[in-house]
């Protein structure tokens, strides 16, 4: 998996910028599609968010996270691979920190568009509910 830290800038100076995202390489869109499938799996989301307050070693992260230790070493080399989570040993502890700082706004987004999501389901569940108390 690629390390997506120095790509990352210029992905979104491509992405934010004049040009079109239909004029993205297959290669560059590999690299955009690599970066969602480390962030799309739960534990890595739960580590992502345990390291939003600051760097952790893995006994905090097992322990804010409620994962176990292999699954959560497991995680930590993805995410550390693809260049979100960065590793720095001092001694015998070994800590993690973001290292991508676009992570946080991205998720903000998709919270956001789910949220709105979910406001129009319960708009439309709260119709139905009328509808029924109408008979």
């Amino acid at each position: 998996m690629p390390n997506l830290t120095d790509s990352s800038l210029s992905i979104e100076t491509t992405l934010l910028g004049n040009e079109e995202i239909s004029k993205l390489s297959p290669t560059v869109l590999a690299m955009i599609a690599d970066f969602f499938k480390v962030l799309s799996e739960v534990s890595r989301l739960q580590i992502v968010c345990a390291l939003k307050s600051g760097e952790k070693n893995v006994s905090q992260i097992i322990e804010m996270t409620g994962l176990g230790q292999a699954n959560v070493s497991k995680h930590l080399k993805l995410l550390t691979q693809a260049g979100i989570v960065t590793r720095t040993q001092e001694g015998v502890n070994v800590f993690y920190a973001i290292a991508n700082p676009l992570v946080f706004p991205l998720c903000d987004l998709v919270c956001n568009s789910i949220a709105t999501q979910l406001q129009q389901q319960n708009q439309h569940l709260e119709s139905l509910k009328m509808f029924q108390q109408s008979f």
